[in-house]
């Protein structure tokens, strides 16, 4: 393991004083890792950062990557939400780009318009 990548559910567990997420941050910055917290993760997690120390401290924090939510990402996100709704419907996904979508899952089909 090179390092570790914080969801909302990690966060909290950690702002919760979870022993086991403490046990990895303090094994992560003790083994000079790498610690991702996607912004994303951290805006589900943080709701009053005065009495979130914690997750304040792991944020700003000189081993942690705070990532934030950029274009590219931003449209990977957005294309994988629009496959879910697709095959959660059943229905085939209706574009004008169908290079959003790098991977298509087998069975969903393509409107090309």
């Amino acid at each position: 393991m090179s390092g570790i990548t914080f969801d909302a559910g990690g966060l909290i567990a950690l702002d919760r004083n979870d022993r086991r997420v403490l046990a990895l941050v303090a094994r992560a910055i003790e083994r000079r890792m790498r610690i991702t917290i996607p912004a994303t993760a951290l805006a589900q997690a943080m709701r009053n950062p005065a009495r979130q120390a914690r997750l304040s401290r792991l944020a700003r924090h000189a081993g942690t990557d705070l990532i934030p939510l950029d274009g590219p990402d931003a449209t990977a996100v957005f294309a994988a939400h629009l496959v879910l709704c697709a095959q959660r419907a059943g229905h085939a996904v209706v574009t004008s780009d169908p290079t959003d979508f790098t991977r298509i899952p087998p069975g969903l089909e393509l409107v090309v318009v």
